[in-house]
């Protein structure tokens, strides 16, 4: 008896009539939603952020846009980790924006497009890196777990931030997605050597701790190839793997020759610097965190994506313990290796003493895996419908409405954190654009940094010639130098290469860094209704004898917004309580007055 719905049995055929046609039905697509409209939502999410996204930390200012306005413009703001004495950053990962940098150049016409290119690039090369892994899950584990993955990387803040910022923690991020495909994706076999390849990459020319990112998935290659005997190959392959990655290292060490003169071996540094460093070194002098800050700081960039992403291996233990009928042991094998990356990354970052947000960066994409595959797990117990269990009972439509009431509130959540960053902290990019103005700047003019020097966002947003400088405020730590000025590709070499003078890795001040306010022609201040003035850091933006304002955005008082206005955007409408609102001060570029102004 054939069940019904069935077409293994063909009718008869009448006299005189020839055979009907039958075209067999093509497979479903393995999409919900099509390759190509995943880019543009990717390219979209990303674009926001290369266009709006406040910088976040000034490392991505000091160590890598500083050093890449000056391969660019020859000149530019150095810091102790280029000294050939510590050589802990690699010129070859910022000669590659630098060139990206100028051929932008010839099609833009400022320096600050030039900035904007850059981070475009990287938005576009983000996309296309999500598009592949995109591809890749839903092709190999689910187009559901696909499309989840989608909604966590397009919607939350954590991979808004990390998407276009240009440090080698997203580099590694971009690297990490192109591994984890890789090992994902065995059409026409397996691809160790192209995933081992791709993580090293990330390790070598990004930040080698992210190599531990990829021991479970050569472990699985490893157990799969003792138990289906083909050890040999499996062995084969990762060799293959790790002849890519030191012809990576070795193209590294070149690059880096010419730049500092000497043999380098930058990843070694980083890790003997961070974990070898010895007593009064090391990333701990720059501050530590407690325990929980990863579990604070993620469930604001991720907010409920975070849980479900740590709930991945109770949710996966459960579901192998009591419905055995949904999980084969293949697949609960599989699952484990996918889960397994972010949950290390996670304890041995909880555990360093020393934490910023982007050593997270990472783990993001794995993240969003354990979170998909979560979600996965639980609406397939909810989509149940089994008589016998509780979810079997509950009809359909409320159901459905349960699951979408927490997408929305988790996409809603994510949008509000977005953008409130950029309407809360985005000053900094905009109040330097009266400086491209005809005759505002003039040759050798210098705007200066007091307590907001570790707000300044690079020399790009600066017009040709024109120098930052630093003047004392109640900072005590290492303030950036300066290289020396370039004018040709060998001088560019010599001044990388030459060790600079006031440079330690103790985070010790040196004075030499400073310049008196009198040689100052512009300063940026920043002025805040909660934020006490001192004898070295006065009011600048209210002294109206020395200073004019000539361009001034607000920028959060986080001092005076409560908690909820500094974790999202609320419009500043008058109906809403006083407690909840957002309150501002402002963040300036003043310009001094002349001599005969400050005499009236």
């Amino acid at each position: 008896m054939v069940s019904a719905g069935r077409n293994d049995e063909v009718p008869p055929v009448p006299a005189g009539r020839a055979p009907p046609r039958t075209k067999p039905r093509p497979p479903p697509s393995p999409f919900y939603i099509p390759l190509n409209i995943t880019l543009y939502v990717c390219l979209i999410s990303n674009g926001i952020a290369a266009f709006l996204a406040p910088i976040q930390d000034c490392d991505e200012v000091f160590n890598f846009w500083e050093p890449t306005h000056y391969l660019d413009h020859g000149y530019g703001l150095q810091t102790w980790e280029y000294s050939p004495v510590y050589s802990i950053r690699s010129w070859l990962y910022i000669t590659i924006h630098a060139f990206v940098g100028k051929l932008g150049s010839f099609v833009v016409g400022s320096k600050r497009a030039e900035f904007y290119a850059i981070r475009a690039f990287l938005a576009l090369f983000c996309a296309a890196c999500q598009t592949r892994l995109y591809s890749a899950i839903c092709r190999t584990l689910s187009p559901r777990i696909g499309l989840l993955f989608l909604m966590v990387i397009a919607f939350s803040p954590g991979m808004f931030h990390a998407s276009a910022s240009f440090l080698p923690s997203s580099f590694t991020m971009y690297m990490s997605m192109l591994g984890l495909t890789a090992f994902l994706d065995w059409r026409s076999g397996q691809k160790t050597a192209q995933g081992i390849m791709w993580f090293g990459l990330g390790a070598i020319v990004g930040w080698p701790f992210a190599g531990a990112l990829i021991v479970p998935l050569l472990l699985e290659e490893i157990v799969i190839g003792f138990i289906s005997g083909s050890l040999r190959t499996v062995f084969a392959n990762i060799l293959n793997g790790a002849l890519r990655c030191l012809a990576i290292l070795a193209v590294e060490i070149g690059v880096d020759f010419a730049f500092l003169r000497k043999f380098a071996m930058v990843p070694w540094n980083i890790v003997a610097y961070n974990v070898f460093g010895g007593e009064g070194r090391g990333p701990e002098i720059f501050g530590t965190e407690p325990w929980t800050f990863y579990f604070r700081n993620l469930l604001l960039n991720f907010n409920i994506w975070f849980i479900f992403a740590i709930s991945a291996a109770p949710l996966l233990f459960f579901q192998a313990a009591f419905r055995q009928q949904t999980t084969s042991k293949e697949t609960l094998w599989r699952t484990v290796t996918l889960i397994t990356p972010f949950y290390m990354w996670f304890a041995i970052f909880t555990l360093q003493p020393h934490k910023e947000e982007r050593f997270m960066y990472p783990a993001y994409p794995f993240l969003a895996l354990n979170a998909s595959i979560s979600f996965h797990m639980i609406l397939s117990y909810v989509g149940s419908g089994n008589p016998r269990e509780l979810m079997g009972r509950i009809p359909a439509k409320l159901k459905l409405a349960a699951v979408m009431a927490v997408v929305l509130a988790a996409v809603n959540a994510g949008l509000l954190r977005t953008v409130g960053m950029i309407t809360a902290y985005s000053a900094p990019l905009r109040v330097f654009a009266p400086l491209e103005q005809p005759g505002v700047a003039q040759a050798g003019d210098s705007v200066c940094f007091g307590k907001e020097w570790y707000r300044f966002p690079s020399s790009f947003f600066l017009p040709e010639g024109m120098r930052a400088k630093f003047i004392r405020s109640e900072f005590r730590g290492l303030l950036p130098g300066e290289f020396p000025d370039a004018a040709s590709v060998s001088s560019l070499l010599e001044g990388t290469s030459r060790i600079p003078e006031g440079m330690n890795d103790l985070n010790e001040e040196d004075l030499n860094k400073y310049v008196d306010i009198s040689q100052c022609s512009f300063l940026v201040d920043s002025s805040f209704p909660g934020q006490a003035t001192t004898e070295r850091e006065p009011d600048y933006v209210h002294d109206e004898s020395q200073w004019e304002q000539l361009s001034c955005k607000g920028f959060l008082d986080t001092s005076q917004t409560g908690l909820l206005g500094r974790l999202v955007w609320i419009p500043d409408f008058p109906l809403i309580p006083d407690q909840f609102r957002r309150h501002w001060g402002q963040y300036c570029l003043l310009r001094r007055r002349s001599q005969d102004t400050a005499a009236r």
